[in-house]
């Protein structure tokens, strides 16, 4: 499911009373989405603070999204992905990040860290080169 699609779930969402219904062509290709984002993403500890990611396509920010949303900090190390998704990518997350009353902000070129608000981040990092 794209953010088109949840977004329009999240403005009109489905009655309980609706059920998603997927043909064997669908369900097949979820569970072969689903295994390959499984390989991707590695089994986290519960204790688990904070999450390293290197996206390759817009498609993994709602893998940054779901942490968040479990309340763990991210970092997004955007260098691998052409510039037209790496700005989607963060423009999603600053709407992910708004909507649980987070934080988002750069930490160095192409990468910024993401904060659900139970999460506070103290210090400054200064990007600019000639200023100390």
């Amino acid at each position: 499911m794209g953010f088109g699609q949840k977004f329009k779930e999240f403005i009109a969402p489905m009655d309980d009373d609706e059920v998603l219904e997927l043909d064997e062509e669908e369900a097949v290709g979820l569970s072969e989405y689903e295994s390959h984002h499984a390989k991707a993403m590695p089994k986290m500890s519960g204790d688990t603070k904070m999450v390293l990611f290197e996206p390759r396509s817009f498609d993994e920010a709602e893998e940054v999204a779901r942490r968040l949303k479990e309340n763990r900090a991210a970092v997004i190390n955007l260098h691998k992905l052409q510039r037209e998704y790496a700005q989607r990518t963060i423009d999603f997350l600053t709407g992910v990040v708004f909507a649980l009353d987070g934080s988002i902000q750069k930490i160095g070129h192409n990468v910024i860290l993401c904060t659900p608000k139970v999460i506070s981040v103290g210090g400054k990092i200064n990007l600019d080169a000639g200023e100390e």
